[in-house]
């Protein structure tokens, strides 16, 4: 079986590169496909060593760094340069840049694992919130019309879908009138090369929790990383942030300027020191208002860490109200204030929240997913 797995772009290292590198591992041979591929970033780093083959937009100066978001127009250019119909099969890891509906021959079956329809084409909140400049509200309506067309066409392209959340498979319904099967995402972070599957290399029963909250994201608007900040500085918590600026910056520098020191930001952090985080943390504050799965939710709970998160989205789908977690019904800083007073750092049981987690292994992923490719190429 010849395999090919395509992606939309190697830059940061976050969950769907997580869920290209466990399908990698499955399908060693397999070329990865992606539009550009940023030397020295955190996915270079993790994707070195593979079979990458990138797209001729690579080769346009700054692409990687500043044009490929206002250039995301040249997406059917750049999928369709690729002529896939020597594999048997291809999966396209689609999320932002489209992604899928790639041209392939009569014989060759395209499975989509979809992170989610793009959200900038459905009015879902991005990272970078440029809509309040109005020549760029003109011209992202003109762009996302076409865009919505092209996405959909390249929908019903597809073969099979695959969804990473009941979340997501509902867009998917919305938005393609496509069915789709659900797997989730492989949940597990490499420490010194080895995968800490979970709990398995998390000591839970011992866990000492320190005086800190923690939150682990890319630094990019529609993360709610504000309400964070706000309830720490009004409650007086200690709170650390970990992730790297993320497009234009500008929401660090907001972020930075509220906090005035009170907040810990720990840029960029290696897995070994994202698991001594978790496990070090009284809870983890997920607070997007309608995240597409939400893998660090899940990643916090394998440490045997309670999840404090915005009732919606994917979260919904991953933290167990009461046992593993607690949820707060507005997205405002009153009810985040309000739910961080009533938590109790003694009422966990951490090994519990480390088992629930298990369902999300890397292990559970790969024979499903491995299972559903084989069954539809019979």
């Amino acid at each position: 079986m010849k395999v090919a797995i395509v992606h939309d772009y190697l830059n940061e290292f976050g969950g769907a590169e997580r869920v290209v590198l466990a399908m990698s591992a499955i399908w060693p041979d397999a070329p990865i496909y992606t539009s550009f591929y940023k030397k020295g970033s955190p996915a270079w780093e993790r994707f070195k060593d593979k079979d990458v083959r990138v797209s001729w937009v690579h080769y346009i100066p700054f692409f990687a760094t500043f044009l490929h978001s206002p250039l995301r127009f040249l997406a059917p250019l750049i999928w369709n340069s690729w002529d896939f119909s020597a594999y048997d099969v291809v999966i396209t890891s689609s999320g932002w840049y489209v992604t899928k509906g790639i041209r392939k021959g009569p014989k060759t079956v395209e499975i989509c694992y979809c992170h989610t329809p793009p959200r900038w084409l459905y009015g879902y909140k991005t990272s970078i919130e440029f809509q309040k400049y109005w020549p760029v509200r003109v011209y992202a309506a003109i762009v996302g019309h076409f865009m919505r067309m092209y996405d959909f066409w390249a929908a019903q392209r597809v073969n099979y879908f695959i969804a990473n959340s009941q979340n997501v498979q509902a867009r998917i319904e919305k938005f393609y009138r496509r069915e789709s099967t659900v797997i989730y995402p492989p949940v597990s972070l490499d420490v010194r090369g080895l995968s800490l599957e979970l709990s398995k290399k998390s000591n839970v029963q011992n866990l000492k929790s320190n005086n800190y909250f923690l939150v682990i994201s890319r630094i990019v608007g529609g993360k709610g990383l504000d309400l964070a900040v706000e309830a720490a500085l009004r409650l007086g918590l200690k709170l650390k942030i970990a992730g790297r600026p993320a497009g234009y910056y500008t929401e660090y520098k907001k972020l930075a300027k509220r906090a005035g020191g009170k907040v810990e930001f720990l840029g960029y952090v290696s897995d070994e020191e994202l698991v001594r985080l978790h496990q070090g943390a009284k809870a983890f504050l997920a607070l997007a208002t309608d995240e597409d799965f939400g893998m660090t939710v899940v990643e916090a709970q394998a440490c045997g860490t309670p999840v404090i998160a915005y009732k919606g989205g994917g979260y919904l789908e991953t933290v167990i109200d009461g046992k593993t977690g607690m949820f707060f019904d507005e997205p405002n800083v009153d009810a985040l204030v309000n739910t961080l007073k009533q938590f109790d750092s003694k009422k966990w049981n951490h090994a519990l929240i480390a088992k629930h987690a298990q369902k999300f292994s890397k292990t559970r992923f790969q024979k499903e997913i491995q299972e559903f490719v084989e069954k539809h190429l019979k």
